[in-house]
């Protein structure tokens, strides 16, 4: 049972543009806000969210309400893209000291999805403490409604609006497990972030591409954990560590008496994994003979242990990795096309250490842990000036030898003789193998492009007086070189 009035209506304008799953609003519609207070809802004050674009419809909201609410404040928010989360949170916590103690209601009904799973996390993790209120459409149900307004508890559903609510409320819990498991905020790590939300939400096979030592089984059950199969198990093996006789009794399973050995029925790797993840990394070391089993398993969804006579069902979804370009082999005939189509349902290519290098501190207070060392500056000069062939494999164990051999602060002696004797470093590191002229040049544009983004918090026009190049000519680098980079500021 709804009270008659409450001490203070906090909202969104509902005059901002609509979302896009909603309908035209009728002409006869005056909006949840207006609803609300016809609906006989008495607030002694209000208060109204708006962005600086949504200004002047705000004003005329207020026009018509002040008939009916006493005091009425109007909240201009530095928000500009009303479906960023980051914006949405700084914006509304930033209202929360500002809060009388006294008893508040939040309008679901009024601004976009994203404003609406704000305000639901706000109030369900206590830290707003309030009731949420909706405004049933007059689209939906014939009218006058006897309950109009309802008190929001996620006991219901039906309207597009609450359905658009629990969806964006599951990609907020996706970010936020995301975001927790990987450490960085360079460009390059909010691009990445910024795929895998998408990824984590599809169920399709994922093929997971990066330099060693760059962390692809971390982002790989980062994505498992922020997946709807993350009640299910993980299961992760490397397809290197085996024999090919022994793998595909790995990956697939035997019956007793299969062969010499086998002296009783071994549950494989996708059996292990069924209703959840399975992730195979080095899948470029696979034989060929066992991709032709893995391709069928894939496709068939089914698998028969060595020895067996019998089918399985398994359901499992499955990532791979490889530091190895299997386009190349897929060309010299070490790795077979149609299982490469098949694993590439979706690609995630992780970037080096030497181009996030503004996430070095966030990485080494990390591997520091709960111990505290001073970091000499000339140590951190050395630190971004090395190009990391290791990757973060190779600074989580430089941090650990800073723990061993450093008492109070780390100083230049005391970093691993060939970081010390790096005083001028490649752009690009040496390699074993000759590479194209082009994908060497593009590989050093797109390193201090993406310096130079950090540097600048994402400026584009700062950024290309840094780069000495005309602004138009970035953002087309952008697109060629770092297409999944979110464009920053002017």
């Amino acid at each position: 049972m709804l009270m008659q009035s409450a001490p203070l209506l906090l909202c969104w304008s509902d005059r901002a543009p609509r979302a896009s799953h909603h309908s035209r609003r009728p002409g006869t519609d005056q909006g949840p806000i207006l609803r609300l207070l016809n609906e006989g809802s008495g607030y002694e004050e209000a208060w109204v969210l708006s962005t600086e674009a949504g200004r002047r419809e705000a004003e005329e909201l207020l026009e018509r309400m002040a008939p009916r609410v006493a005091r009425l404040r109007l909240l201009i928010t530095d928000v500009e893209d009303p479906s960023d989360y980051e914006q949405l949170f700084r914006a509304m916590q930033g209202l929360l000291p500002q809060l009388p103690a006294a008893p508040v209601d939040v309008l679901l009904s009024a601004g976009t999805p994203q404003a609406q799973a704000t305000w639901l996390i706000l109030v369900q993790a206590e830290l707003l403490k309030a009731r949420m209120l909706r405004v049933i459409p007059p689209d939906f149900v014939p009218h006058p409604h006897p309950h109009a307004v309802q008190e929001v508890r996620l006991d219901f559903a039906g309207f597009p609006e609450i359905r658009a609510l629990r969806e964006e409320v599951g990609r907020l819990r996706r970010h936020l497990r995301l975001g927790e498991e990987l450490i960085g905020e360079s460009v390059a790590m909010q691009a990445l972030k910024n795929r895998m939300l998408r990824v984590a939400a599809a169920d399709v096979p994922v093929l997971i591409q990066g330099e060693t030592g760059v962390g692809k089984e971390l982002v790989a059950r980062a994505l498992h954990r922020a997946s709807a199969r993350r009640e299910g198990p993980w299961v992760a093996e490397s397809c290197a560590a085996f024999s090919e006789g022994i793998l595909t009794s790995e990956l697939f399973g035997h019956e007793k008496g299969a062969f010499s050995g086998a002296s009783g029925r071994h549950r494989g790797l996708f059996e292990r994994a069924h209703g959840g993840t399975l992730f195979l990394d080095e899948v470029g070391e696979l034989p060929l003979r066992v991709q032709a089993t893995l391709l069928r398993v894939l496709q068939e969804g089914e698998l028969r242990r060595v020895g067996g006579e019998q089918s399985l069902r398994v359901d499992v979804r499955l990532f791979v990795a490889t530091h190895r370009d299997l386009r190349r082999m897929v060309g010299e005939g070490t790795f077979r096309e149609d299982l490469y189509w098949r694993l590439r349902g979706a690609v995630l290519e992780l970037p080096p250490l030497r181009e996030r290098l503004s996430d070095l501190e966030l990485l080494v207070s990390l591997f520091m842990g709960s111990r505290s060392l001073h970091v000499q500056p000339e140590v951190w000069s050395c630190l971004r000036r090395w190009h990391w062939p290791g990757n973060v494999r190779e600074l989580k164990a430089e941090v650990q030898r800073w723990g061993v051999f450093c008492e109070e602060e780390v100083r230049l002696p005391d970093l691993s003789p060939e970081l010390r004797g790096d005083a001028v470093s490649p752009l690009v590191p040496d390699s074993s193998e000759i590479r194209p002229l082009a994908e060497v040049v593009a590989a050093c544009e797109r390193q201090q492009i993406q310096r130079a983004l950090d540097e600048e918090k994402g400026n584009l026009s700062r950024t290309a007086r840094r780069l000495e190049i005309d602004r138009n000519t970035l953002k087309r680098k952008l697109r060629e070189l770092l297409p999944d980079y979110q464009r920053g500021s002017d």
